[in-house]
């Protein structure tokens, strides 16, 4: 059987992949990729063994820190970054969730001052009987990682 990329090659840049094809849009929301002006190619549906369904993102001419692509970890925990240059692999990164999330997550509880004035929003990463939960900085609500809402 003859094996056709999908997706054409990078030459620099950034690829997200194995991302679960429900959280595609936002991966891009969190990494704000609808206001870059590189070239972005995003794949959806894909067939994927691992994962079924899978989406993939591609940046050129950029490489993310690693306090940027940690932050995918939230909803994306098994998706896999790799940053390429002159086409080939140079980087593989491992995410891992950072100890504090900033902005991405707005705060369940509409009392929360994150909701009602202009104050970005913090939520310590914990984990329970090991289930990761979010909890607010301001108002101390705790949320399960599946059930946040990403701004």
């Amino acid at each position: 059987m003859e094996k056709k990329l999908k997706v054409a090659a990078l030459r620099n840049g950034t690829v997200i992949d194995h991302i679960p094809a429900d959280k595609l849009y936002k991966v891009v929301s969190i990494l704000r990729l609808e206001t870059s002006e590189n070239q972005i190619t995003i794949g959806n549906n894909l067939e994927s063994a691992k994962v079924g369904k899978k989406g993939i993102i591609k940046i050129s001419d950029r490489a993310f820190a690693v306090d940027e692509t940690n932050k995918i970890a939230l909803i994306a925990p098994n998706a896999k970054i790799n940053i390429i240059r002159d086409y080939q692999v140079v980087e593989k990164r491992v995410l891992t969730l950072p100890e504090e999330i900033r902005e991405i997550v707005q705060c369940t509880n509409p009392n929360c001052i994150t909701n009602n004035q202009p104050v970005t929003t913090r939520f310590l990463v914990l984990t329970h009987n090991n289930e990761i939960m979010l909890k607010c900085h301001y108002c101390e609500r705790e949320v399960k990682r599946d059930e946040v809402r990403i701004k």
